[in-house]
């Protein structure tokens, strides 16, 4: 655990040293683009923030490399390259993007390529762990493969439109996804694929924590496309790395450790707010002829802020959604599946009542106002 933890501190540190840095540049030298009618902020904001969790993420898996300990992730150096190649790919299309708006075409053909390059190099689902082992065909799994790292991707991209979102939505699903990919190391035994899991998730932990200071509200500094897509990317790998090698009828102690689905449901879990929040939109512009890519101001965090919730409440109302799903699924490792259900049940119980909440002032205000108005004077009534 020690090694992971420094893997995600030397993430954290450098991530906030270069944010500072291109901070600093983007002031000086106007690095920033106008602002643009669905951006919530009112004050322009660097975007480059991207290249600095990047930097952080960089530097770790280089400290990590010289570990001994580490040795059974980078058995593959092959795989590693691919992964780090990937996301520099992701980080490139991402700034371009921020700087000079790329056509839907252009950056998704960058995603495909970043995805294919992970698949080349082993990171895909060649297994399902459902029933046991289910194999997957080897065409199918690269399709599925590449679908999945495209759509995390999306998805999480979609939701970074205010301030510390997404990198406290990643920190808090990386968080529950840590602790089951270490848990899965420890139970099975140590494998290069649950190590990576648990590497990457550390440190882009590591680089979220770095890059949140600035990121906060108010905001000086913003991850940008290269931000929001490389932790889509990150997930997305790490969530294949272990669903597509885990056989769950192995996963056994004192009571059953890990239900079966687990495997397969946790990676949904940690991204459902992301992955709810792409359909929606998905849905959304095709229906209204438009490409699924075009951009609008009808996201879920959008419809908080138009609901009356302010930019903090509206981030920790994600928060929250994201912690009690994930929390919830997480906690099928350790207690009883009635107490599992019985927390998520009434964790989304309260969030949704909070949620709600100011649609409910807003109907009890306009009440109260109808009882206010006087009744309309009937003419040739007795006055």
């Amino acid at each position: 655990m020690i090694f992971y933890i420094l893997a995600g501190v030397v993430s954290a540190a450098v991530t906030w040293g270069v944010s500072w840095v291109i901070l600093r540049l983007s002031s000086k030298y106007k690095l920033y683009p106008t602002i643009r009618d669905r951006d919530v902020h009112s004050t322009p904001t660097p975007r480059l923030g991207g290249l600095a969790m990047f930097s952080g993420i960089l530097v770790a898996f280089a400290v990590a490399s010289q570990v001994s300990w580490f040795h059974l992730v980078f058995a593959r150096p092959g795989q590693i390259l691919a992964i780090l190649g990937a996301a520099g790919i992701i980080v490139l299309i991402g700034v371009a993007d921020d700087i000079w708006d790329l056509d839907w075409l252009t950056k998704l053909a960058g995603q495909i390529i970043a995805a294919g390059l992970l698949v080349w190099q082993g990171v895909q689902l060649v297994t399902l762990p459902v029933g046991g082992i289910t194999v997957v065909p080897p065409v199918v799994g690269l399709i599925l493969s590449v679908g999945a790292v495209v759509l995390v991707m999306n998805a999480v991209n979609f939701i970074d439109g205010l301030d510390g979102l997404v990198a406290g939505v990643a920190i808090i699903a990386n968080g529950a996804f840590f602790i089951y990919s270490y848990i899965l190391a420890r139970a099975v035994g140590e494998t290069e694929y649950f190590n990576l899991a648990s590497l990457i998730t550390a440190v882009l932990i590591g680089a979220c924590l770095g890059f949140l200071p600035l990121n906060w509200h108010p905001a000086k500094l913003f991850m940008g496309d290269s931000g929001a897509l490389l932790v889509g990317l990150l997930m997305a790998t790490s969530a294949i790395s272990v669903t597509g090698q885990i056989d769950p009828n192995t996963l056994q102690s004192g009571r059953l450790l890990a239900p079966a689905f687990i495997p397969i449901v946790l990676p949904l879990a940690i991204l459902l707010i992301p992955l709810l929040d792409f359909m929606l939109a998905v849905t959304r512009r095709i229906r209204a002829g438009k490409s699924p890519f075009s951009a609008d101001r009808k996201h879920l965090h959008h419809r908080l802020l138009d609901m009356g919730h302010t930019h903090l409440q509206a981030v920790l109302i994600f928060y929250s959604w994201t912690a009690v799903v994930s929390i919830g699924v997480l906690s099928f490792l350790f207690i009883p599946w009635g107490w599992s259900i019985a927390f998520i049940v009434v964790g989304l119980a309260i969030t949704t009542v909070v949620t709600l909440a100011p649609l409910g002032k807003r109907m009890r205000r306009a009440a109260r106002s109808a009882q206010a108005v006087p009744a309309p004077h009937k003419k040739g009534a007795p006055s």
